[in-house]
C-alpha cells in the first residue's frame, strides 16, 4: 500500500490549495509525489514542470524523482535553487 505524505508549500502555492500551507497526498517516491501534486491540484502544474526542489529531512533534492519519502519524513516543496 502507497504511504500518504505530508507537503509542506511556500507561501506562493498556497493560493493553488485553498490557502492550505501543507497538503497531503499518496506516494512512495518523488516522482509520485510530484504526479500527485499536479493531479489533486492543477494549479500546482505549471510551478512544478518549471522546475521546483525537494527537500526531505532537510535535504535538498534539485532533480531526483526516484527518492524515496514516507509519513515519517518532513517534506518541503521549494523552488529551484540555481547556482551561480
Amino acid at each position: 500500500m502507497t504511504p500518504k505524505v505530508q507537503v509542506h508549500l511556500w507561501s506562493a502555492l498556497r493560493r493553488h490549495t485553498d490557502g492550505q500551507e501543507m497538503v497531503e497526498v499518496t506516494a512512495s517516491t518523488t516522482g509520485q509525489m510530484l504526479a500527485a501534486l499536479r493531479s489533486e491540484y492543477p494549479g500546482l502544474g505549471p510551478v512544478i514542470d518549471a522546475g521546483v526542489s525537494v527537500a526531505i529531512d532537510g535535504r535538498i533534492y534539485a532533480t531526483s524523482l526516484t527518492q524515496t519519502v514516507g509519513p515519517e519524513n518532513e517534506i518541503y516543496l521549494m523552488q529551484r535553487l540555481k547556482g551561480g
